[in-house]
């Protein structure tokens, strides 16, 4: 096996894991919506998961870890999806949004600031900035 083989083949994972983690936000409420199926649809094109890789996630999703990105940039885009797979349902103070919280914790946001950060997440995502802007507001919500 080559160097490149281990690199896609660990980054292949990272992308299912976090595939993953957005599948459980849809699945929280038991219910995958045609807007869920849609992102879903959307994301797994842009992460390059197989539509076998896909139909495996759905079926045993709550067995991939969360890996939380070193990076702080790399944290905020997959806050910035994760949010936008909640955003779908329209619904605050859901199961989802909860679960959004504890994904957020394990992205490596703090329990102490997590709500606030989820609650500003989702206000920008309700707002519909693009990607670059939500990393932005949210690295400002610090200073």
């Amino acid at each position: 096996m080559s160097i490149s083989d281990l690199f896609d083949s660990g980054f292949q994972k990272r992308n299912q894991d976090h595939f993953a983690a957005i599948v459980k936000i849809a699945m929280s409420d038991g219910v995958i919506t045609d807007g869920e199926k849609a992102f879903l649809d959307r994301l797994a094109r842009n992460l390059s998961i197989s539509d076998n890789d896909y139909k495996e996630i759905l079926k045993d999703y709550a067995s991939h870890p969360i890996n939380p990105p070193t990076s702080y940039d790399r944290r905020l885009e997959r806050l910035y999806d994760l949010s936008r797979m909640v955003y779908v349902d329209h619904i605050e103070g859901s199961d989802e949004v909860i679960m959004l919280e504890k994904l957020g914790i394990g992205l490596g946001f703090t329990p102490d600031n997590v709500t606030y950060v989820i609650d500003k997440a989702l206000k920008l995502v309700s707002k519909g900035v693009d990607s670059d802007t939500f990393i932005e507001e949210i690295k400002n919500m610090n200073r």
